[in-house]
């Protein structure tokens, strides 16, 4: 698959970012991430800002394109099977996200750190089980394997004690990327976000 669908659909699911993030999310170094970008900026496929990009309506017409593409290359049934599997795994770990943000109907003050470790604590056994799924989904779609390396790099600083990287969005927190995989997933087994939250399985 080239660089071109694995960069423009990073910034379709940040909706705007700047070359070194859109590198981050790729493995696409930011001279190649700009290769790709800047020509749909000179055709008015997508627009640059103060150095962070968006798509405009024409460059998220080709992301479509490139993604029809790849998803007619993809086993439907095994990628649907794989999806079945981290919504095995999904719905622990929302509940991880709410129960760091919340202590029954309070926000959590994080006063408490022996709470706060308890919830901490179910993170590395989640990410022990969503990393065979994201291995499975890569070997169906081989440019999903950044997100095995961006969710343990996320895990790496949680438990570093940079607890923002959980769930801060606008950076490559462990939430921002599980997101991100949850729509790559649902959309390359042929689903829409629509009907998931419909069903209770989507955020």
């Amino acid at each position: 698959m080239s660089d071109e669908l694995v960069v423009l659909r990073a910034l379709r699911l940040k909706g705007r970012a700047g070359p070194d993030g859109l590198s981050a999310a790729t493995g696409v170094d930011e001279a190649g991430v700009r290769s790709i970008l800047d020509p749909l900026v000179a055709d008015g496929a997508a627009r640059e800002v103060n150095g962070f990009y968006m798509l405009l309506p024409a460059g998220r017409e080709r992301q479509n394109e490139l993604l029809n593409a790849e998803r007619a290359d993809v086993d439907g049934a095994a990628m649907s099977d794989v999806y079945e599997q981290f919504t095995a795994v999904n719905g622990d770990f929302k509940q991880l996200a709410n129960d760091w943000q919340m202590r029954g109907e309070q926000p959590n003050d994080h006063s408490d750190a022996s709470y706060d470790g308890e919830v901490l604590g179910r993170l590395p056994g989640i990410h022990q089980r969503v990393s065979p799924v994201v291995a499975a989904a890569a070997g169906l779609a081989p440019r999903l394997a950044v997100y095995g390396t961006r969710l343990t790099a996320a895990l790496q600083r949680v438990d570093a004690g940079e607890h923002e990287w959980l769930l801060k969005p606008l950076i490559d927190s462990y939430h921002t990327v599980w997101f991100e995989l949850h729509e790559e997933l649902i959309s390359l087994a042929g689903l829409s976000r629509e009907a998931e939250a419909l069903s209770g399985r989507a955020e």
